[in-house]
């Protein structure tokens, strides 16, 4: 009795013609291999699933689910916001220098509205003070040169004490990951105009499939600064450029890319380095 009730029970499902009786498909199971495949046909179900929600358009299906409309939407909507803070702060300073005058106070200065925007203070200072720190000033700075008039023009900075210009006003839509993502994305409006960060030499100028149009441009002190998916390039490879010259027109070219923006790369000493901890974008 023992050896029935622990004995195997083995099922058969056939498939058969209905017209012909012959059977067409027969599959033998056990309760076992039965949990079994089920399972792991549920398992390749969920990851089927997932596949299709994390790496296909289907996930803007989801509600709540930000699609790339919405995104370029919220980027356009935080460029508006900024200007509209600085057009309430322009405003606001503008009323307290037409209620001094009213009132006959001293007017602000242009100094002083500049200095209250950035929310800096500065020291009042006298003429007589400015002119004597002036005369130190040039004094400290002529001892340094007595002796160094030769080295001066050729030394090297490191990047910490270099002055970047801003290669495009805008949204950093995705920020720097040493390992991921090494450089930034930059978002902006259409037409935008792109800037060389220093003084250089254009090293590429060019088109290449999954960055559309890219400039390249070396600059002093081993820094090459890249710039990709371009609509546009204003400079050839060779041309000189200053800092602040426009090089290109802010775009979406190339495969890897889903809207206007500016990829940015910056590399010193042959090492990809965080543009954003030294230009204020």
């Amino acid at each position: 009795m023992q050896n029935k009730a622990n004995k195997i029970r083995n099922f058969r499902l056939t498939l058969v013609d209905d017209e012909t009786h012959k059977p067409i498909l027969v599959t033998r199971f056990t309760r076992t291999t039965f949990l079994i495949s089920a399972v792991m046909a549920a398992a390749v179900l969920c990851l089927v699933f997932y596949m299709l929600v994390a790496f296909t358009p289907v996930r803007t299906l989801i509600p709540g689910y930000p699609d790339a409309r919405a995104k370029r939407a919220a980027i356009q909507n935080a460029i508006k916001i900024d200007s509209l803070e600085m057009l309430v702060s322009r405003w606001e300073l503008y009323s307290e220098n037409f209620r001094r005058i009213l009132d006959g106070e001293e007017p602000l200065k242009i100094d002083s509205l500049v200095l209250k925007i950035a929310g800096g203070e500065r020291e009042e200072l006298s003429e007589q003070e400015i002119r004597e720190r002036d005369s130190i000033l040039r004094m400290n700075v002529a001892e340094e040169e007595q002796f160094n008039l030769s080295l001066a023009e050729g030394r090297n900075l490191h990047i910490e004490g270099m002055h970047f210009f801003c290669p495009l006003k805008g949204v950093i839509s995705q920020g720097y990951d040493p390992v991921i993502h090494p450089f930034i994305d930059i978002t902006a409006p259409a037409n935008s105009m792109v800037f060389a960060v220093l003084d250089g030499s254009v090293i590429y100028s060019g088109w290449s499939d999954d960055s559309g149009y890219t400039i390249q441009i070396q600059h002093a002190n081993d820094i090459i600064s890249i710039y990709k998916h371009n609509q546009k390039l204003l400079k050839a490879v060779g041309d000189k450029v200053t800092a602040g010259d426009p090089i290109a027109v802010v775009g979406n070219t190339g495969t890897l890319t889903t809207g206007d923006h500016l990829h940015f790369e910056l590399w010193y000493k042959g090492e990809a380095v965080d543009p954003a901890r030294y230009i204020n974008f």
